[in-house]
């Protein structure tokens, strides 16, 4: 029963939500962008909106006499209520909300529609916690006055299982067709999109169907592929009638896209970022300032212009579009294209960078110092340092020049290195070259190289190893402490030092790599044979307990097994270490290097100089003197100039 405290409360909601549907007045060309703009001005969206027409637009002749749209634009007053009851529960609501919401939960929905003698329902089912449809209602909407007939069970059965998105006959009604509905079709003058306008049915006139607004479109010409079908089953679903409804639109033309280069490197170097650990830590050292290649490389391919692709109008009108624009690559230096025309390759080793747009591969890195700017470095060119190495970093490239002083840092190069102003090691530096080394002097750092070592002021207790010279030359030329190795020969003005205070030992005539090796594996040999001893000592004593006890308990049973075990793998180790052994002696043996140390001034007592492994200790003083090998003696000449010429690195300019 309806009291007239219900309809105070009624009149109360709807007192309060009218108080807050203010409106808005918008002026447009179309009724879409009067909605777009109202949207905003409302913070809402298009679907909540409601308007009035206050006057029509017209699209004029020609552009002349082009009138606007002007619309009254409010909020649904549905969504009003919602806002308002989320406000009340203390939550709040955005369009974006909704949005994810309607994915989640939605009401089931109805429409009943009226074609031509059927009366057609579709049904759209409830999503998530979304109501379902109260088939009371459908019924009530269907059942009209002008209803001949419907089929409850049909519609109950729609109502549980949906209707799939499309209108289903569950009725007839008495049709007047003086009542349908009118649907006229217009265009713009560009022939680019075209609406319907069409009129309100009376009582017992058809409403406007899929099929209906398909074939007036087609009756004026508009081609199928230009026809929107989803805005025409949004018409029908929610008719708008007596204003333009857009329906179709043109195909249009899409231009084809120029030619371009796909780069398989970063051009930006502001983007080159510094390695981050697993952790989320910077390592401020590996900077990744360099993009290595290597020859033969690809470093970017060339991605040809496209053909536009024509489009339509909505009357079938052919729309041109524009093929994209060829361009031409020009090349920089040390990279040329390969055999397919299209790919960018490198010709040499080195930093792959555009230079003037142009993609250029350098073999040289030039770099003001070493430090906390650059990083590591890690080049497959050659490396050139106006400054210094500070303490700590690290340089790999094919040959490195330094014009400043290498700290306590470490520098490989699978060439050349040059270091002008000297190397400070302080005991952890570090220096490698797959060739030689030319340095001013080398103070406390341990260096290998493949061939020669060339010093122009002193070593100082330093580990220097060279597969061929190490030669000193200049005013000082002093070995001063340090253990030098070297096959062909050693040669300086000075050894040692006054009063033999540090440990100065020199070995010529031997492979320094091949002698190292063998140390490790004499001291193996050792530790091999002590641990092989010492099992065989276990296992003798268990053997004996079991012999007397004819039984071992399971644990001391489980220990024999694994010693025997273990005694085995050390036999096996001893007689590889051995073999090894033996042919790196018999391949020391066979060295037709003789070695010489040379000595311009004076050796200095307490020297230990070794000759092919025989060694000559220097009990006193001795200058201009010669060191070599004779008949398995170490004997000593008078001063012998350095056989090595020296020579300028080859490969790179070093100035």
């Amino acid at each position: 029963m309806v009291t007239l405290d219900k309809i105070r409360e009624e009149m109360r909601i709807r007192l309060q939500i009218d108080s807050q549907l203010h409106f808005v007045e918008v002026r447009a060309d179309t009724v879409d962008e009067a909605l777009a703009d109202a949207a905003v001005q409302l913070n809402t969206v298009v679907k909540n909106l409601q308007y009035e027409i206050q006057e029509k637009g017209s699209d004029g002749i020609l552009g002349m006499g082009k009138k606007p749209w002007k619309l009254k634009i409010y909020q649904d007053p549905s969504t009003i209520k919602r806002d308002v009851k989320l406000a009340s529960d203390g939550l709040f609501f955005d369009d974006e909300m909704q949005s994810q919401q309607v994915v989640k939960n939605q009401d089931g929905l109805f429409y009943v529609r009226h074609f031509g003698g059927d009366i057609a329902l579709k049904i759209v089912l409830p999503v998530g916690e979304g109501t379902p449809i109260d088939a009371k209602d459908v019924i009530a909407e269907v059942k009209r006055q002008d209803t001949l007939e419907f089929d409850e069970s049909l519609i109950r059965k729609y109502i549980k299982n949906g209707t799939e998105n499309t209108y289903n006959v569950v009725g007839k009604y008495k049709h007047v067709p003086a009542g349908d509905v009118l649907i006229s079709v217009d265009a713009t003058k560009d022939e680019m999109k075209g609406s319907i306008i069409v009129s309100a049915p009376s009582m017992s006139g058809a409403e406007a169907s899929r099929d209906m607004i398909v074939r007036a479109l087609t009756q004026q010409g508009i081609i199928e592929q230009c026809i929107n079908y989803e805005k025409i089953d949004e018409f029908v679903d929610n008719p708008v009638y007596s204003i333009p409804f857009e329906v179709a639109s043109a195909l249009k033309p899409v231009d084809g896209k120029d030619a371009y280069l796909s780069y398989n490197f970063e051009t930006d170097i502001k983007k080159l970022k510094a390695k981050i650990s697993d952790t989320g830590q910077i390592n401020y050292k590996e900077l990744n300032q360099i993009q290595n290649v290597i020859a033969g490389q690809p470093l970017a391919q060339k991605i040809n212009a496209e053909r536009g692709k024509g489009g339509k109008t909505i009357f079938g009108r052919y729309l041109e579009a524009k093929n994209g624009k060829d361009i031409q690559i020009q090349l920089g230096q040390n990279v040329r294209f390969d055999r397919d025309g299209v790919t960018v390759i490198a010709e040499i080793d080195g930093e792959v960078m555009l230079v003037n747009g142009k993609i250029t591969v350098e073999p040289v890195k030039y770099l003001d110092a070493v430090n906390v700017k650059t990083g590591d470095i890690k080049f497959v060119g050659t490396v050139i340092i106006k400054g210094s190495v500070e303490e700590g970093y690290k340089v790999e490239a094919t040959n490195i020049e330094v014009n400043g002083i290498v700290d306590k840092s470490r520098l490989e190069a699978t060439g050349n290195i040059i270091v002008r102003q000297g190397i400070f090691g302080k005991g952890e530096g570090y220096i490698k070259a797959g060739k030689s080394l030319w340095a001013k002097f080398i103070n406390d750092t341990t260096v290998e190289v493949e061939e020669n070592v060339i010093v122009n002021d002193s070593i100082v207790n330093s580990n220097v190893t060279a597969m061929k010279n190490i030669v000193l030359k200049g005013k000082k030329a002093q070995i001063i402490g340090g253990h030098l190795l070297a096959t062909e020969e050693i040669c300086a003005r000075k050894v040692g030092s006054p009063g033999g205070g540090t440990e100065t030992i020199l070995e010529v005539g031997i492979d320094p790599r091949a002698k190292k090796r063998l140390e490790v594996l004499q001291k193996n040999q050792a530790d091999c044979s002590k641990d092989y001893e010492a099992v065989e000592l276990d296992i003798q004593t268990l053997e004996q307990q079991k012999k007397l006890r004819k039984k071992l308990p399971p644990d001391k049973e489980e220990k024999l097994k694994i010693l025997k075990d273990k005694i085995k793998q050390l036999s096996e180790d001893l007689v590889q270490i051995n073999e090894e052994i033996d042919k790196l002696q018999e391949h020391l043996r066979e060295l037709k290097a003789v070695g010489k140390v040379k000595v311009e001034d004076t050796v200095y007592a307490g020297v230990k100089i070794y000759v092919r492994d025989v060694l000559d200790e220097v009990k006193l003083d001795c200058k201009a003197t010669t060191f070599y090998f004779d008949r398995s003696f170490s004997k000593r000449g008078p001063y012998e100039p350095p056989s090595l010429e020296e020579e300028e690195p080859d490969g790179y300019t070093a100035n």
